[in-house]
C-alpha cells in the first residue's frame, strides 16, 4: 500500500493554523469529512467524534512532533488519509511529551480490518523517517509536501 492510495493532493493542508489539539482535530475532521464526502455539520462532528474517542484511549502522538490520528466510520467507503502541517507545534499530550507539527489523519470504514492497520503500519513508517519528516518541516506548499509525501513508489523498509 503506498501513501497516494490513501491520499490525494487536495488531501494536504501545508501551515494550518490551531492552538490546541482540539481545534486542530476540529479543524482536521472538517476537511476530512469533505474529502470523505460526508459532508455536513453532523458529519463533521461525527469524524471529530471518532477521533477524540480514540485520543481518550490513548494520545495518537507518537512522539519526534508528530501524531496520527485515527478511527474508522460506517459510512465511509473506503481509506481516507488527510495531512496537516501545523504553522505552530501544538501540545498534542503525545507519548515524548513533545509538541506536535505533522499530523496524518486516517479514516476507516468499520469494515476495514486489516487494511486499517496496513495503512496505519505504512504511515509510520513513513513518517519514522527523519529525513522525509525535516523536508515536510522545510515545506510550505501543499503540492510539494504531497510529492515529498508520494515520492517513494516502493514501501519503505520497516
Amino acid at each position: 500500500m503506498d501513501i497516494s492510495d490513501l491520499i490525494s493532493p487536495s488531501a494536504v493542508m501545508a501551515n494550518l493554523k490551531a492552538g490546541s489539539k482540539k481545534q486542530a482535530l476540529q479543524d482536521l475532521a472538517r476537511r476530512a469529512a469533505t474529502l470523505a464526502g460526508i459532508n455536513g455539520k453532523a458529519e463533521e462532528r461525527e469524524v471529530f467524534e471518532v477521533l477524540l474517542e480514540r485520543e481518550r484511549l490513548g494520545t495518537t502522538g507518537v512522539g519526534a512532533g508528530i501524531a496520527i490520528p485515527h478511527g474508522k466510520l460506517a459510512r465511509l467507503d473506503g481509506l481516507y488519509g488527510l495531512f496537516a502541517k501545523l504553522d505552530q507545534p501544538i501540545d498534542f499530550e503525545a507519548v515524548d511529551e513533545q509538541p506536535v507539527d505533522l499530523v496524518f489523519v486516517l479514516l476507516a470504514p468499520e469494515s476495514a480490518g486489516a487494511d486499517h492497520l496496513k495503512a496505519l503500519a505504512r504511515v509510520s513508517r513513513l513518517l519514522r523517517d527523519r529525513s522525509v519528516c525535516e523536508r515536510l518541516r522545510g515545506c510550505d506548499q501543499a503540492d510539494a509536501i504531497y510529492a515529498i509525501l508520494t515520492e517513494s513508489a516502493a514501501p519503505r523498509a520497516a
